[in-house]
Protein backbone atom coordinates (compact mmCIF):
# COMPACT_ATOMS: atom_id res chain seq x y z
CA UNK A 1 0.00 0.00 0.00
CA UNK A 2 2.81 2.45 0.92
CA UNK A 3 4.56 1.66 -2.36
CA UNK A 4 1.39 2.38 -4.32
CA UNK A 5 0.85 5.68 -2.51
CA UNK A 6 4.47 6.65 -3.12
CA UNK A 7 4.09 5.92 -6.85
CA UNK A 8 0.96 8.04 -7.07
CA UNK A 9 2.67 10.89 -5.21
CA UNK A 10 5.67 10.70 -7.52
CA UNK A 11 3.42 10.82 -10.57
CA UNK A 12 1.66 13.91 -9.21
CA UNK A 13 5.00 15.64 -8.61
CA UNK A 14 6.36 14.71 -12.04
CA UNK A 15 3.24 15.77 -13.91
CA UNK A 16 1.64 18.61 -11.95
CA UNK A 17 -0.30 19.92 -14.94
CA UNK A 18 -1.57 16.48 -15.86
CA UNK A 19 -2.57 15.68 -12.29
CA UNK A 20 -4.52 18.89 -11.74
CA UNK A 21 -5.82 19.43 -15.25
CA UNK A 22 -9.45 20.33 -15.87
CA UNK A 23 -9.76 19.16 -19.49
CA UNK A 24 -11.38 21.35 -22.15
CA UNK A 25 -12.39 20.51 -25.71
CA UNK A 26 -13.04 23.64 -27.78
CA UNK A 27 -14.79 23.07 -31.12
CA UNK A 28 -15.47 25.77 -33.71
CA UNK A 29 -18.13 25.56 -36.40
CA UNK A 30 -17.29 28.38 -38.80
CA UNK A 31 -20.32 30.54 -39.57
CA UNK A 32 -22.75 28.89 -37.11
CA UNK A 33 -25.56 31.30 -36.27
CA UNK A 34 -26.98 31.05 -32.72
CA UNK A 35 -30.55 30.81 -34.02
CA UNK A 36 -29.71 27.63 -35.90
CA UNK A 37 -29.20 25.94 -32.52
CA UNK A 38 -31.65 27.81 -30.30
CA UNK A 39 -34.46 27.68 -32.90
CA UNK A 40 -33.47 24.38 -34.50
CA UNK A 41 -36.93 22.81 -34.21
CA UNK A 42 -38.66 25.79 -35.79
CA UNK A 43 -36.12 25.75 -38.63
CA UNK A 44 -36.48 22.02 -39.21
CA UNK A 45 -32.86 21.25 -38.27
CA UNK A 46 -31.97 17.82 -36.87
CA UNK A 47 -28.94 18.59 -34.69
CA UNK A 48 -29.31 16.43 -31.56
CA UNK A 49 -25.75 16.86 -30.33
CA UNK A 50 -25.85 20.65 -30.43
CA UNK A 51 -29.31 20.59 -28.86
CA UNK A 52 -27.94 18.35 -26.10
CA UNK A 53 -25.32 20.99 -25.32
CA UNK A 54 -28.04 23.63 -25.26
CA UNK A 55 -30.07 21.60 -22.73
CA UNK A 56 -27.23 20.32 -20.56
CA UNK A 57 -25.06 23.43 -20.46
CA UNK A 58 -25.01 27.21 -20.68
CA UNK A 59 -25.39 29.19 -23.88
CA UNK A 60 -25.25 32.73 -25.21
CA UNK A 61 -28.29 34.14 -26.96
CA UNK A 62 -25.72 35.67 -29.28
CA UNK A 63 -22.04 36.63 -29.34
CA UNK A 64 -21.10 40.13 -30.47
CA UNK A 65 -17.91 39.82 -32.48
CA UNK A 66 -15.01 42.02 -33.49
CA UNK A 67 -14.23 44.10 -36.58
CA UNK A 68 -13.98 42.61 -39.11
CA UNK A 69 -16.38 39.72 -38.50
CA UNK A 70 -14.27 37.22 -40.43
CA UNK A 71 -12.63 33.92 -39.58
CA UNK A 72 -8.99 34.56 -38.67
CA UNK A 73 -9.35 37.69 -36.49
CA UNK A 74 -12.37 36.14 -34.74
CA UNK A 75 -10.67 32.81 -34.04
CA UNK A 76 -7.69 34.66 -32.60
CA UNK A 77 -9.99 36.65 -30.32
CA UNK A 78 -11.62 33.36 -29.26
CA UNK A 79 -8.16 32.14 -28.17
CA UNK A 80 -6.85 35.35 -26.60
CA UNK A 81 -9.76 37.42 -25.32
CA UNK A 82 -8.20 40.40 -27.12
CA UNK A 83 -9.37 42.57 -29.99
CA UNK A 84 -7.56 42.67 -33.36
CA UNK A 85 -5.66 45.88 -32.60
CA UNK A 86 -4.05 44.07 -29.66
CA UNK A 87 -3.62 40.53 -30.96
CA UNK A 88 -2.44 41.57 -34.43
CA UNK A 89 -4.59 39.37 -36.71
CA UNK A 90 -6.57 42.13 -38.39
CA UNK A 91 -7.97 40.31 -41.44
CA UNK A 92 -7.96 36.88 -43.04
CA UNK A 93 -5.43 37.86 -45.68
CA UNK A 94 -2.25 39.81 -45.06
CA UNK A 95 -1.80 43.30 -46.46
CA UNK A 96 -0.37 42.83 -49.95
CA UNK A 97 -0.76 46.03 -51.99
CA UNK A 98 1.40 44.81 -54.89
CA UNK A 99 -0.48 41.48 -55.07
CA UNK A 100 2.66 39.35 -54.84
CA UNK A 101 1.84 37.01 -51.93
CA UNK A 102 -0.52 34.70 -53.90
CA UNK A 103 -3.44 35.54 -51.62
CA UNK A 104 -1.53 34.58 -48.47
CA UNK A 105 -3.45 34.41 -45.18
CA UNK A 106 -2.40 34.98 -41.57
CA UNK A 107 -1.42 31.33 -41.14
CA UNK A 108 1.50 31.86 -38.74
CA UNK A 109 0.99 32.05 -34.99
CA UNK A 110 4.13 34.20 -34.72
CA UNK A 111 1.91 37.09 -35.88
CA UNK A 112 -0.19 36.84 -32.69
CA UNK A 113 1.06 39.52 -30.29
CA UNK A 114 -0.56 38.35 -27.03
CA UNK A 115 -0.72 35.02 -25.16
CA UNK A 116 -3.18 32.39 -26.37
CA UNK A 117 -5.02 29.64 -24.53
CA UNK A 118 -2.55 27.27 -26.21
CA UNK A 119 0.51 29.03 -24.81
CA UNK A 120 -1.11 29.58 -21.39
CA UNK A 121 -2.06 25.91 -21.09
CA UNK A 122 1.36 24.76 -22.24
CA UNK A 123 3.09 27.08 -19.79
CA UNK A 124 0.95 25.61 -16.99
CA UNK A 125 2.17 22.10 -17.82
CA UNK A 126 -0.95 20.96 -19.66
CA UNK A 127 -0.72 19.00 -22.89
CA UNK A 128 -2.37 20.70 -25.86
CA UNK A 129 -3.69 19.38 -29.17
CA UNK A 130 -4.99 21.15 -32.26
CA UNK A 131 -6.68 20.16 -35.50
CA UNK A 132 -6.93 22.82 -38.24
CA UNK A 133 -7.57 25.90 -36.05
CA UNK A 134 -6.77 29.16 -37.87
CA UNK A 135 -3.44 30.91 -37.20
CA UNK A 136 -1.89 27.77 -35.72
CA UNK A 137 1.32 27.22 -37.73
CA UNK A 138 4.22 27.11 -35.27
CA UNK A 139 2.00 27.96 -32.30
CA UNK A 140 3.64 27.96 -28.86
CA UNK A 141 2.31 25.46 -26.36
CA UNK A 142 0.82 22.90 -28.75
CA UNK A 143 2.30 19.44 -28.31
CA UNK A 144 0.12 17.75 -30.96
CA UNK A 145 -0.45 20.17 -33.82
CA UNK A 146 -2.11 19.72 -37.23
CA UNK A 147 -2.12 23.39 -38.31
CA UNK A 148 -4.24 24.98 -41.01
CA UNK A 149 -2.33 26.09 -44.10
CA UNK A 150 -2.60 25.73 -47.86
CA UNK A 151 -1.12 27.33 -50.92
CA UNK A 152 -2.29 26.13 -54.33
CA UNK A 153 -4.21 22.91 -53.84
CA UNK A 154 -1.37 20.99 -55.47
CA UNK A 155 -0.33 17.68 -53.89
CA UNK A 156 2.69 19.48 -52.44
CA UNK A 157 0.29 21.12 -49.98
CA UNK A 158 0.09 17.76 -48.16
CA UNK A 159 3.88 17.81 -47.75
CA UNK A 160 3.64 21.37 -46.43
CA UNK A 161 1.11 20.43 -43.75
CA UNK A 162 3.13 17.35 -42.79
CA UNK A 163 6.33 19.37 -42.45
CA UNK A 164 4.63 22.01 -40.27
CA UNK A 165 2.79 19.53 -38.03
CA UNK A 166 4.24 17.95 -34.90
CA UNK A 167 6.93 15.57 -36.19
CA UNK A 168 5.56 12.07 -36.68
CA UNK A 169 2.00 13.00 -35.74
CA UNK A 170 0.42 12.99 -39.19
CA UNK A 171 1.70 9.54 -40.27
CA UNK A 172 0.75 8.15 -36.86
CA UNK A 173 -2.84 9.38 -37.17
CA UNK A 174 -3.06 8.28 -40.81
CA UNK A 175 -2.08 4.77 -39.74
CA UNK A 176 -4.59 4.82 -36.90
CA UNK A 177 -7.51 6.12 -38.98
CA UNK A 178 -6.64 4.41 -42.26
CA UNK A 179 -7.23 7.79 -43.95
CA UNK A 180 -5.12 10.33 -45.83
CA UNK A 181 -5.38 13.72 -44.13
CA UNK A 182 -7.48 16.27 -46.04
CA UNK A 183 -5.71 19.12 -47.80
CA UNK A 184 -5.90 22.47 -46.07
CA UNK A 185 -7.69 24.07 -48.99
CA UNK A 186 -10.46 21.43 -48.79
CA UNK A 187 -13.44 23.16 -47.13
CA UNK A 188 -16.01 20.49 -48.00
CA UNK A 189 -18.07 18.55 -45.48
CA UNK A 190 -16.03 15.50 -46.45
CA UNK A 191 -12.91 17.42 -45.45
CA UNK A 192 -14.48 18.21 -42.08
CA UNK A 193 -15.44 14.57 -41.57
CA UNK A 194 -11.87 13.57 -42.34
CA UNK A 195 -10.49 16.05 -39.80
CA UNK A 196 -13.06 14.93 -37.25
CA UNK A 197 -11.69 11.41 -37.52
CA UNK A 198 -8.15 12.72 -36.99
CA UNK A 199 -9.27 14.78 -34.00
CA UNK A 200 -10.90 11.72 -32.41
CA UNK A 201 -7.76 9.67 -33.05
CA UNK A 202 -5.49 12.36 -31.56
CA UNK A 203 -7.68 12.59 -28.47
CA UNK A 204 -7.72 8.82 -27.97
CA UNK A 205 -3.99 8.32 -28.55
CA UNK A 206 -2.56 11.40 -26.80
CA UNK A 207 -5.27 12.50 -24.34
CA UNK A 208 -4.50 16.25 -24.50
CA UNK A 209 -5.78 18.34 -21.59
CA UNK A 210 -6.83 21.15 -23.93
CA UNK A 211 -7.68 20.57 -27.58
CA UNK A 212 -9.02 22.85 -30.32
CA UNK A 213 -10.84 21.51 -33.39
CA UNK A 214 -12.10 23.59 -36.32
CA UNK A 215 -14.79 22.71 -38.88
CA UNK A 216 -15.17 24.93 -41.95
CA UNK A 217 -17.76 23.34 -44.27
CA UNK A 218 -20.78 25.29 -43.01
CA UNK A 219 -19.07 28.59 -43.81
CA UNK A 220 -18.10 27.26 -47.24
CA UNK A 221 -21.65 26.15 -48.02
CA UNK A 222 -23.21 29.40 -46.80
CA UNK A 223 -20.85 31.39 -48.99
CA UNK A 224 -21.81 29.23 -51.95
CA UNK A 225 -25.58 28.97 -51.41
CA UNK A 226 -26.38 31.60 -48.80
CA UNK A 227 -27.46 31.04 -45.18
CA UNK A 228 -30.61 29.09 -44.28
CA UNK A 229 -30.60 27.15 -47.55
CA UNK A 230 -31.12 23.39 -48.04
CA UNK A 231 -27.41 22.86 -48.74
CA UNK A 232 -26.33 24.76 -45.63
CA UNK A 233 -28.83 22.92 -43.43
CA UNK A 234 -27.67 19.54 -44.74
CA UNK A 235 -24.04 20.40 -44.00
CA UNK A 236 -24.86 21.55 -40.47
CA UNK A 237 -26.66 18.28 -39.75
CA UNK A 238 -23.60 16.32 -40.85
CA UNK A 239 -21.34 18.53 -38.72
CA UNK A 240 -23.64 17.84 -35.76
CA UNK A 241 -22.82 14.14 -36.17
CA UNK A 242 -19.12 15.08 -36.08
CA UNK A 243 -19.70 17.00 -32.84
CA UNK A 244 -21.17 13.84 -31.34
CA UNK A 245 -18.22 11.68 -32.37
CA UNK A 246 -15.47 14.08 -31.28
CA UNK A 247 -17.26 14.82 -27.99
CA UNK A 248 -17.64 11.09 -27.33
CA UNK A 249 -13.92 10.60 -27.93
CA UNK A 250 -13.12 13.38 -25.46
CA UNK A 251 -15.46 12.11 -22.75
CA UNK A 252 -14.09 8.57 -23.15
CA UNK A 253 -10.63 9.75 -22.06
CA UNK A 254 -11.72 12.70 -19.89
CA UNK A 255 -15.18 12.02 -18.39
CA UNK A 256 -14.91 15.31 -16.47
CA UNK A 257 -14.15 17.43 -19.55
CA UNK A 258 -15.76 20.76 -20.32
CA UNK A 259 -16.99 20.95 -23.93
CA UNK A 260 -17.12 24.43 -25.50
CA UNK A 261 -18.73 25.02 -28.89
CA UNK A 262 -17.96 28.36 -30.56
CA UNK A 263 -18.35 30.08 -33.90
CA UNK A 264 -16.68 33.12 -35.36
CA UNK A 265 -19.48 35.08 -37.01
CA UNK A 266 -22.97 34.88 -38.46
CA UNK A 267 -23.95 35.25 -42.10
CA UNK A 268 -25.76 37.54 -44.50
CA UNK A 269 -27.17 36.76 -47.97
CA UNK A 270 -25.71 38.97 -50.70
CA UNK A 271 -26.63 39.91 -54.25
CA UNK A 272 -24.35 42.88 -55.06
CA UNK A 273 -20.68 43.78 -54.76
CA UNK A 274 -18.64 46.98 -55.06
CA UNK A 275 -15.00 47.28 -56.11
CA UNK A 276 -13.18 50.07 -54.34
CA UNK A 277 -10.16 49.05 -56.41
CA UNK A 278 -12.00 50.29 -59.52
CA UNK A 279 -12.76 53.61 -57.86
CA UNK A 280 -9.19 54.04 -56.61
CA UNK A 281 -7.69 53.24 -60.02
CA UNK A 282 -10.02 55.77 -61.68
CA UNK A 283 -9.04 58.38 -59.07
CA UNK A 284 -5.33 57.82 -59.67
CA UNK A 285 -4.75 56.44 -56.18
CA UNK A 286 -3.67 53.08 -57.65
CA UNK A 287 -1.53 52.86 -60.80
CA UNK A 288 -1.50 49.68 -62.88
CA UNK A 289 1.25 48.51 -65.22
CA UNK A 290 0.75 47.14 -68.75
CA UNK A 291 0.16 43.68 -67.29
CA UNK A 292 -2.77 45.02 -65.25
CA UNK A 293 -0.86 44.61 -61.98
CA UNK A 294 -0.38 47.22 -59.29
CA UNK A 295 2.73 49.27 -60.02
CA UNK A 296 2.29 52.00 -57.38
CA UNK A 297 -0.33 53.14 -54.88
CA UNK A 298 -1.22 55.95 -52.54
CA UNK A 299 -4.31 54.38 -50.97
CA UNK A 300 -5.28 50.72 -50.97
CA UNK A 301 -8.51 48.90 -50.06
CA UNK A 302 -8.11 45.84 -47.81
CA UNK A 303 -11.46 44.04 -48.19
CA UNK A 304 -12.97 41.65 -45.68
CA UNK A 305 -16.33 40.62 -47.14
CA UNK A 306 -18.83 43.12 -45.80
CA UNK A 307 -16.29 45.73 -44.76
CA UNK A 308 -13.15 47.37 -46.12
CA UNK A 309 -10.12 48.81 -44.36
CA UNK A 310 -8.45 51.59 -46.35
CA UNK A 311 -4.70 51.96 -45.87
CA UNK A 312 -2.76 55.05 -46.92
CA UNK A 313 0.81 54.83 -48.19
CA UNK A 314 1.52 57.99 -46.15
CA UNK A 315 -0.87 57.88 -43.17
CA UNK A 316 0.42 61.20 -41.80
CA UNK A 317 -0.23 63.04 -45.08
CA UNK A 318 -3.29 65.14 -44.25
CA UNK A 319 -3.83 66.18 -47.87
CA UNK A 320 -3.89 62.55 -49.00
CA UNK A 321 -6.23 61.66 -46.15
CA UNK A 322 -8.59 64.45 -47.14
CA UNK A 323 -8.49 63.41 -50.80
CA UNK A 324 -9.31 59.78 -49.98
CA UNK A 325 -12.00 60.78 -47.48
CA UNK A 326 -13.70 62.98 -50.08
CA UNK A 327 -13.71 60.13 -52.61
CA UNK A 328 -15.15 57.66 -50.10
CA UNK A 329 -17.93 60.01 -49.00
CA UNK A 330 -18.79 60.74 -52.63
CA UNK A 331 -19.09 57.01 -53.32
CA UNK A 332 -21.20 56.47 -50.19
CA UNK A 333 -23.57 59.27 -51.17
CA UNK A 334 -24.81 57.14 -54.09
CA UNK A 335 -26.97 54.26 -52.73
CA UNK A 336 -26.13 52.26 -55.85
CA UNK A 337 -22.61 51.75 -54.47
CA UNK A 338 -23.83 49.88 -51.39
CA UNK A 339 -21.72 51.69 -48.76
CA UNK A 340 -23.49 52.14 -45.42
CA UNK A 341 -20.77 53.82 -43.35
CA UNK A 342 -17.48 55.62 -43.92
CA UNK A 343 -15.60 55.78 -40.62
CA UNK A 344 -12.33 57.64 -40.07
CA UNK A 345 -9.90 56.64 -37.31
CA UNK A 346 -11.99 58.31 -34.64
CA UNK A 347 -15.13 56.72 -36.02
CA UNK A 348 -13.93 53.12 -35.73
CA UNK A 349 -11.63 53.54 -32.71
CA UNK A 350 -14.18 51.90 -30.41
CA UNK A 351 -13.90 48.64 -32.32
CA UNK A 352 -10.14 48.33 -31.61
CA UNK A 353 -9.70 47.13 -35.17
CA UNK A 354 -6.90 47.37 -37.72
CA UNK A 355 -4.45 50.10 -36.59
CA UNK A 356 -3.03 50.34 -40.13
CA UNK A 357 -6.34 51.63 -41.47
CA UNK A 358 -7.08 55.31 -41.92
CA UNK A 359 -10.71 54.60 -42.89
CA UNK A 360 -13.07 51.67 -42.44
CA UNK A 361 -16.13 51.12 -44.61
CA UNK A 362 -19.17 49.08 -43.65
CA UNK A 363 -21.14 47.81 -46.63
CA UNK A 364 -24.90 47.78 -46.70
CA UNK A 365 -26.38 44.39 -45.79
CA UNK A 366 -26.73 42.43 -49.02
CA UNK A 367 -23.54 43.95 -50.47
CA UNK A 368 -19.95 42.74 -50.33
CA UNK A 369 -16.61 44.34 -51.14
CA UNK A 370 -14.91 42.87 -54.21
CA UNK A 371 -11.29 41.78 -54.24
CA UNK A 372 -8.71 43.02 -56.70
CA UNK A 373 -9.58 41.86 -60.23
CA UNK A 374 -7.47 44.12 -62.46
CA UNK A 375 -8.27 47.32 -64.27
CA UNK A 376 -11.19 45.94 -66.25
CA UNK A 377 -13.34 45.19 -63.19
CA UNK A 378 -16.52 47.32 -62.92
CA UNK A 379 -17.38 49.48 -59.93
CA UNK A 380 -20.43 47.37 -59.07
CA UNK A 381 -21.51 43.92 -60.11
CA UNK A 382 -22.87 40.53 -59.07
CA UNK A 383 -20.75 38.52 -56.62
CA UNK A 384 -19.67 34.94 -57.24
CA UNK A 385 -21.05 33.96 -53.82
CA UNK A 386 -24.53 34.20 -52.29
CA UNK A 387 -23.55 34.79 -48.69
CA UNK A 388 -20.87 36.62 -46.72
CA UNK A 389 -19.90 38.23 -43.40
CA UNK A 390 -17.20 40.70 -42.34
CA UNK A 391 -19.55 43.63 -41.69
CA UNK A 392 -19.28 45.79 -38.58
CA UNK A 393 -20.30 43.59 -35.62
CA UNK A 394 -23.37 45.60 -34.63
CA UNK A 395 -25.62 43.76 -37.14
CA UNK A 396 -27.72 41.06 -35.42
CA UNK A 397 -27.20 38.56 -38.25
CA UNK A 398 -23.45 38.73 -37.65
CA UNK A 399 -23.67 37.37 -34.09
CA UNK A 400 -21.95 34.07 -33.41
CA UNK A 401 -22.50 31.09 -31.11
CA UNK A 402 -21.28 29.94 -27.69
CA UNK A 403 -22.39 26.72 -25.96
CA UNK A 404 -20.58 25.14 -23.02
CA UNK A 405 -21.31 22.09 -20.87
CA UNK A 406 -19.39 20.28 -18.17
CA UNK A 407 -18.95 19.89 -14.42
CA UNK A 408 -20.37 22.77 -12.41
CA UNK A 409 -22.05 24.45 -15.42
CA UNK A 410 -25.72 25.24 -14.96
CA UNK A 411 -27.92 23.24 -17.39
CA UNK A 412 -30.16 25.27 -19.65
CA UNK A 413 -28.66 28.55 -18.48
CA UNK A 414 -28.84 31.57 -20.79
CA UNK A 415 -25.88 33.90 -20.61
CA UNK A 416 -27.72 36.51 -22.66
CA UNK A 417 -25.87 38.55 -25.25
CA UNK A 418 -22.11 38.32 -24.64
CA UNK A 419 -18.91 39.84 -26.01
CA UNK A 420 -16.63 37.45 -27.92
CA UNK A 421 -13.66 38.66 -25.87
CA UNK A 422 -15.18 37.06 -22.74
CA UNK A 423 -14.94 33.48 -24.06
CA UNK A 424 -11.16 32.92 -23.81
CA UNK A 425 -10.86 34.15 -20.19
CA UNK A 426 -13.86 31.99 -19.29
CA UNK A 427 -12.15 28.86 -20.65
CA UNK A 428 -8.87 29.92 -19.04
CA UNK A 429 -10.70 29.94 -15.71
CA UNK A 430 -12.01 26.42 -16.36
CA UNK A 431 -8.50 25.25 -17.26
CA UNK A 432 -7.12 27.11 -14.22
CA UNK A 433 -4.49 28.88 -16.30
CA UNK A 434 -3.47 32.54 -16.43
CA UNK A 435 -4.32 34.33 -19.68
CA UNK A 436 -2.54 37.68 -19.83
CA UNK A 437 -3.93 40.07 -22.43
CA UNK A 438 -7.61 39.18 -22.14
CA UNK A 439 -9.63 42.38 -22.18
CA UNK A 440 -12.74 41.19 -20.26
CA UNK A 441 -13.52 39.20 -17.13
CA UNK A 442 -14.67 35.56 -17.31
CA UNK A 443 -18.34 34.71 -17.63
CA UNK A 444 -20.12 33.14 -14.65
CA UNK A 445 -21.11 29.60 -15.69
CA UNK A 446 -21.96 28.06 -12.30
CA UNK A 447 -25.33 27.00 -11.00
Amino acid sequence: MKAALFALSALALALPGQAMAKPVLMISIDGLRPGDVIEAEQRGLKIPNLRRMLAQGAHAEGVVGILPTVTYPSHTTLLTGASPAAHGIVNNTTFDPLQINQGGWYWYASDIKVPTLWSAAGAAGLSVGNVHWPVSVGADGIAWNLPQIWRTGHDDDAKLVASLSTPGLLPELERDTGLTYAQGIDESIEGDENRGAFASSMIRLHRPDFVTVYFTALDHQQHQDGPDTPGARAVLERIDSLIGRVTAAELAVHPDATIALVSDHGFEPISHETSLFRAFVDAGLIQLDKGDKVAAWEAMPWPSGGSVAVVLARPDDSALEARVGELLHTLAADPANGIATVADRAGFAGFHANPQASFYLDMRLGWSAAGFAGGAAPLTGTPHYKGTHGYFPSAAHLRSTFLVMGPGIAPGRSLGLIDMRAIAPTLAKVLEVKLDGAELAPLELGK
